[in-house]
């Protein structure tokens, strides 16, 4: 891995420039760049998640996710060298799997709203979305692993399972779209 940064004030990046860990320098524009910007967006979203309250098992499992992000940023930042292991989605189609068990089923779309925890799981998902059309569109122009595509695509979904899981703390409940034609059949079903 390159150097550690030893001070953050380098002027180095003034001429729009930012160096890879690989120690080439790339425009700031680079969609590499977007991509990394992107998951570090993310894992900071996740840190302000984990201020909320939570059960111990799901803040135990966000602050291994933010690991696995920095993991995934550094793998970003050095092209063809490999951070972010297979296990690391594993845990996360694990989770989903657990997590999902114990809510039921979605007849209907739902807001992403509720608490303040559960609406920042879905800032989350939303960030998470974004980094990952960022990682598929570097994958087009140039060398990128499919783990970090995978795993983005799941934490994605993670989170969004987990916006239902914080909503449901102290009795809460999903918020609900109210749709029009919904609306009618159910009308109609009344009649």
């Amino acid at each position: 891995m390159g150097n550690r940064l030893t001070q953050i004030a380098t002027r180095t990046g003034d001429d729009g420039t930012t160096g890879l860990g690989d120690n080439t320098r790339v425009p700031k524009s680079h969609q590499r760049v977007a991509a990394m910007g992107d998951v570090d967006e993310l894992n900071s979203h996740i840190g302000l998640l984990l201020c909320e309250t939570m059960p111990a098992p799901v803040r135990e499992l966000l602050v291994d996710v933010q690991h696995q992000l920095f993991n995934l940023g550094g793998e970003l930042s050095m092209p063809g060298y490999t951070l972010l292991k297979p296990e690391a989605l594993l845990q996360l189609d694990n989770a989903l799997a657990e997590h999902n068990a114990a809510l039921p089923r979605l007849a209907e779309f739902i807001l992403p709203a509720g608490t303040r925890a559960a609406s920042q799981a879905h800032v989350c998902r939303t960030v998470a979305r974004r980094a990952e059309r960022l990682v598929v569109a570097l994958g087009a122009v140039d060398a990128a692993n499919d783990t970090p595509r995978r795993y983005l695509n799941r934490l994605s979904d993670l989170m969004f399972v987990l916006a239902r899981v914080l909503n449901r703390l102290d009795g809460g409940d999903d918020v609900y779209w109210k749709s029009e034609r919904l609306a009618r059949q159910q009308e109609q079903q009344d009649e």
